[in-house]
């Protein structure tokens, strides 16, 4: 071992930490670009439709967002523990260090970092991910890193949820991740079809189109949930043991779930109760009360002119067209 300085020469250098999530800073982006570009042209909007309007983007936009990036989250469940366990296979070397697991609808994630990170000659600062979605192989992503030489932390945490393990649990998580994930593109869906409702003026329709959201994405926290008490096996190191609990994702969609709940339910009784009020929070009604015209005059009809809700006599339109003149 003097000629590698010490350390163990089957083993690559440490992956890079837990990395930084670029396809949630994209959805994002994406997102408050449109937020941004939207607020130009809130100056136009005169009244209070400017505040309810900026109101409507803003929640619009939030629940889309929030849709669409906990897809790709690994955070749906995650859990911490500090252990003072084996570094390495066949080594009676131990190190103390913080390991995470991360669970999310597409794999699991496991991180390893020391502490103090420098121990034994290395930097112990670990992340991999394990992926389980249809058309992924976990198994052989497992024995990829068998085959790197992980730390043995690594490599116990993510053998609970092979195949193989007797924990039997990879079966309930990636089924559940995959009817979640199938929800949520549905949730997305009625939330694109809400919003377009809502901007063709049609509110009745879209908060029937939030409720329907709202459903979805309350039937996808109870598929990962049922997923969840599948876990039936410890995750062990010495005296202490790994637990998870729900992580951000999940109270992240509990949230937005609740919304749309909310917002739907708010729009369908404002209609049945006071559809005025409903009127001017979308700006149905611009000028705050309803325009009275004369039913016996028709546009086609030169008898009579109308506008901005009021009546004018022919007469009166020939004087004003004469002084003009």
């Amino acid at each position: 071992m003097t000629l590698w300085n010490g350390s163990y020469p089957f083993y690559p250098g440490a992956n890079a930490c837990f990395p930084f999530d670029t396809t949630r800073a994209v959805i994002v982006t994406i997102f408050l670009s449109v937020l941004a570009t939207s607020i130009i042209i809130l100056p136009g909007i005169r009244g209070r439709g400017r505040l309810f309007w900026f109101l409507r983007l803003v929640l619009g936009l939030f629940l889309g967002a929030v849709i669409l990036s906990v897809q790709f989250t690994r955070d749906w469940e995650t859990g911490w523990v500090q252990a003072n366990t084996s570094y390495k296979s066949f080594s009676a070397v131990r190190v103390n260090v913080d390991i995470g697991l991360h669970i999310g609808l597409g794999g699991v994630n496991v991180t390893l970092r020391g502490n103090p990170v420098n121990q034994i000659n290395e930097t112990i600062n670990y992340n991999e991910h394990f992926p389980w979605r249809f058309g992924e192989d976990y198994d052989r992503s497992y024995s990829q890193g068998l085959q790197k030489g992980l730390p043995s932390p690594i490599l116990y945490v993510a053998e609970k949820f092979s195949w193989q393990s007797p924990c039997a649990v990879h079966g309930q998580y990636r089924t559940a991740g995959h009817y979640v994930s199938l929800a949520l593109w549905l949730a997305f869906c009625t939330w694109f079809v809400s919003t377009l409702l809502f901007s063709m003026s049609i509110p009745l329709y879209g908060g029937h189109m939030l409720l329907l959201t709202a459903a979805l994405i309350l039937f996808s926290l109870l598929f990962f949930s049922t997923a969840r008490n599948a876990l039936k096996c410890p995750i062990q190191f010495g005296s202490v043991a790994l637990r998870t609990d729900y992580g951000e994702s999940f109270w992240l969609t509990l949230a937005a779930g609740l919304l749309c709940l909310l917002l739907g339910l708010g729009i369908v009784v404002l209609h049945s109760v006071q559809p005025e009020r409903l009127k001017l929070i979308f700006s149905l009604d611009k000028s705050g009360k309803e325009e009275v015209w004369d039913k016996s005059c028709l546009p086609a009809e030169p008898s009579c002119s109308a506008q901005e809700g009021l009546v004018v006599p022919l007469g009166e339109l020939c004087q004003v067209t004469a002084t003009r003149l």
